[in-house]
């Protein structure tokens, strides 16, 4: 038997798959692009953006 045989504290492969699973379906949602914005709201974001710089 091998140390991996062995040691208690190992996890079984379906465990292991699951595991790997679940960390890169939650790495995939993290690392999503986010979508471009409307031209209309992009337009409103940078006048918000020279009224503010205005101000100061």
């Amino acid at each position: 038997m091998s140390k991996i045989d062995k040691d208690a504290d190992q996890i079984d492969r379906k465990t292991c798959r699951y595991i790997c699973d679940a960390v890169g379906e939650r790495l995939q949602q993290s690392m999503r692009p986010e979508p471009a914005l409307s031209s209309r709201l992009q337009q409103l974001l940078d006048e918000m953006q020279r009224r503010e710089a205005d101000r100061h």
